[in-house]
């Protein structure tokens, strides 16, 4: 045991020593909150442009539903031609021209209605002239039907349902889906979790075999011993840059939210959220519901996640990372590497895509249940399943048991077949392996 202290030591201290992790501890979180924030800056600046349509409007019915917009201009053309229009449009260098003819009826109408542009316009703007026509259409046909204006638009009005839990809580739309978004994410870092170190392990492994160093160092210690060594080390590594991601990310978000103006303790303070039963049967304003969606994210049980995060984490790179120093051992430079990654990523991949389509869809159906318990899916996929709670409404206790045993016993097999690629190919020099004399080491 002294050895194998000796050499999670070493492994330890050489990555967290090494400048590329220093810097990259340090930057990796200013990088991705500067990321974040230019992209919802180029968001902002891409949505900016506000486009001109020109509407040329010879029918009676449709002279007071263009009104401007933060994000359309409507400049009205009369008593012209369709060409003279045309002409105008382009030389004035505006988005499109909408021909509306005269017609007996608004339906006749807007068959006849064309949208002219230099190119195929967006979907959005298309959209938007759509919907307004469409509107017209809709008031025109009930109007026939012998309804009034009024009437009309007590018809138009949208039902929105209310839910609410046996308690009294009034639930969230879409909240389901942002916690499957947010354990997706966890997921998403665990797999790169897994790629970068597992990287470093199959690394360091080819260096010190390289170089011969290699055959110093078993003179002293078991093969099993330092491969273990190398997973542990490295795991540690990472579990120290990923705390350090964590506090520092609670910096800047105290920093940001200082710098915003935005009160924690304001949006604390209505925890329980809105109760059923409002005033008159009020349906909830914007500010309402987005209060109550900065308080359910208040409560979200971020530390449990975190905790599960690290132990779905250190599992699942113990997995992998047996594999990874299997791999390096059997190999003399990363080129020949290449053709056993892919099968490792695939589950890693599987996991990211199969895991967010049956947890949106059913985070309790038997896809997104099979692949959080397999174990080479299961730190992704639990991840996905965990935000939604544990026990009732959540994840079975049984579940969460029986995924972190299997990944358990999983490990310890692997480690047991990695060992064995690892003891003979740490001393092979000069010949590729194949999956067939992978095998055969396997047999040894």
């Amino acid at each position: 045991m002294s050895k194998l202290s000796l050499i999670i030591r070493r492994e330890y201290l050489a990555k967290v020593r090494n400048k590329s992790f220093v810097i990259m501890t340090i930057l990796s979180p200013v990088l991705l909150v500067g990321m974040i924030v230019l992209i919802a800056f180029l968001t902002k600046v891409n949505d900016s442009e506000k486009r001109i349509i020109a509407v040329l409007n010879e029918g009676p019915y449709f002279s007071t539903d263009f009104s401007p917009t933060d994000s359309y201009s409507y400049l009205q053309y009369e008593k012209i031609s369709i060409e003279s229009a045309k002409d105008s449009t382009r030389s004035m260098g505006f988005y499109g021209l909408l021909h509306i003819p005269d017609a007996e009826n608004v339906e006749a109408t807007l068959s006849k209605t064309v949208f002219y542009t230099e190119d195929a316009p967006l979907g959005g703007v298309v959209d938007n002239l759509e919907d307004i026509l469409q509107y017209r259409l809709h008031q025109y046909k009930l109007t026939t039907l012998g309804l009034s204006a009024k009437e009309f638009a007590e018809l138009d009005d949208r039902f929105i349902m209310q839910t609410a839990t046996f308690e009294g809580e009034q639930n969230l739309k879409g909240i389901n889906e942002i916690k499957a978004l947010i354990g997706g994410g966890f997921g998403y870092l665990i797999m790169m979790f897994i790629i970068i170190y597992g990287g470093f392990v199959m690394r360091s492994v080819i260096e010190e075999k390289t170089s011969r160093i290699i055959e110093v160092i078993i003179s002293s210690v078991q093969p099993f011993q330092l491969m273990l060594g190398k997973i542990i080390g490295t795991s540690l590594a990472g579990i120290t840059q990923f705390i350090i991601w964590i506090i520092s990310a609670a910096i800047l978000m105290v920093v940001v939210m200082i710098f915003f103006g935005i009160d924690v303790a304001a949006l604390n303070q209505n925890a329980p959220g809105i109760p059923m039963g409002m005033q008159g049967g009020e349906v909830p304003t914007a500010v309402d519901t987005l209060q109550l969606y900065a308080e359910e994210l208040y409560r979200f049980p971020w530390m449990m996640l975190i905790v599960f995060f690290i132990i779905y984490f250190i599992l699942g790179y113990l997995i992998y990372s047996s594999i990874y120093a299997a791999i390096g051992a059997a190999v003399d430079n990363e080129t020949d590497t290449q053709q056993f990654i892919f099968p490792i990523i695939l589950p890693l991949m599987l996991a990211i895509y199969v895991g967010f389509f049956s947890v949106f869809g059913n985070p309790h159906g038997p896809i997104a249940v099979g692949f959080s318990l397999f174990p080479l899916t299961s730190p992704i996929v639990m991840l996905m399943r965990l935000p939604s709670g544990i026990g009732a409404g959540g994840v079975p206790v049984w579940q969460l048991i029986a995924s972190i045993l299997l990944l358990i016993v999983t490990f310890i097999g692997i480690v047991w077949l990695a060992a064995k690629i690892y003891r003979v190919g740490i001393l092979m020099y000069g010949k590729k392996p194949t999956y067939k004399e992978l095998w055969k080491w396997l047999k040894y």
